[in-house]
């Protein structure tokens, strides 16, 4: 299908704010509203924070290990922009920037990860949702949790 401009325009705007949604709704711990961004099965890759290989898990349990994780600071903020998208029929591709700090409950020490983004998604007739989600950390400051 080819997009008219506005029509793309519109497109893109849509999968800017999906993308968005996900690290503002987790920060705000607004689980429902977050799980809402992702298609039921999700490929996930945080192998360069973790070390530990993608995979492919249901969205549901994404969000609960993010509900046991993120709540262990006191605050987090992801920042994510500087968004490339590029629409192909019915999937989309999102590159973006992040900055995604997060601050420790008993210290106030903060560590901070600095990257890109890389968000695969598909239209479906109630929107765009995200089917994979890679994170390229390439730097940070402060002391991950143990």
């Amino acid at each position: 299908m080819t997009l008219t401009e506005p029509r793309l325009f519109a497109e893109k705007h849509s999968i800017v704010d999906t993308v968005n949604a996900i690290g503002r709704r987790a920060d705000h711990h607004d689980w429902e509203a977050c799980r809402r961004c992702f298609s039921d099965t999700v490929r996930v890759d945080y192998s360069s924070v973790s070390g530990q290989p993608a995979e492919t898990l249901s969205a549901d349990e994404l969000i609960e290990r993010w509900k046991a994780f993120l709540p262990t600071f006191a605050a987090t903020q992801h920042l994510v922009g500087s968004h490339g998208v590029r629409v192909e029929g019915e999937y989309a591709h999102c590159r973006s920037q992040f900055i995604a700090t997060h601050v420790a409950k008993d210290s106030g020490d903060l560590w901070t990860l600095g990257g890109t983004y890389e968000h695969e998604l598909e239209r479906t007739d109630w929107g765009w949702f995200v089917t994979g989600m890679t994170c390229h950390a390439l730097w940070q400051t402060g002391t991950p949790p143990a």
